[in-house]
């Protein structure tokens, strides 16, 4: 039990000097930027907007509060992101933390 909670603390602090090193050198906004790029050319985007004004549409706009909202498209949105656009993005992360390494 301790030898996986010790990994589970290895593996948080892992993601955190990840994230950390991404942020620093301004690739988390590149990232951030070609995911916003790829979601809009495969039609993420609409598709998740349409889906939102139909829930509105059903639930009415009275009785319905953003947090609701975001509670119910989020499992659909992660759902509908394409497989080439989630590999494309572990891609550019592996070759940035391989990049890292031999600095």
């Amino acid at each position: 039990m301790a030898d996986l909670q010790e990994r589970k603390l290895k593996d948080a602090q892992m993601r955190a000097t990840i994230n950390q090193k991404l942020v620093e050198t301004g690739e988390r906004e590149r990232l951030k930027e070609l995911l916003r790029a790829r979601l809009i050319e495969c039609g993420w985007r609409d598709e998740l907007k349409a889906y939102c004004k139909e829930i509105v549409q059903q639930k009415g706009l009275e009785h319905i509060t953003v947090d609701d909202l975001v509670t119910e498209m989020t499992p659909r949105g992660r759902s509908l992101v394409p497989d080439e656009v989630k590999k494309e993005l572990l891609q550019r992360i592996r070759t940035f933390l391989a990049q890292q390494s031999n600095m």
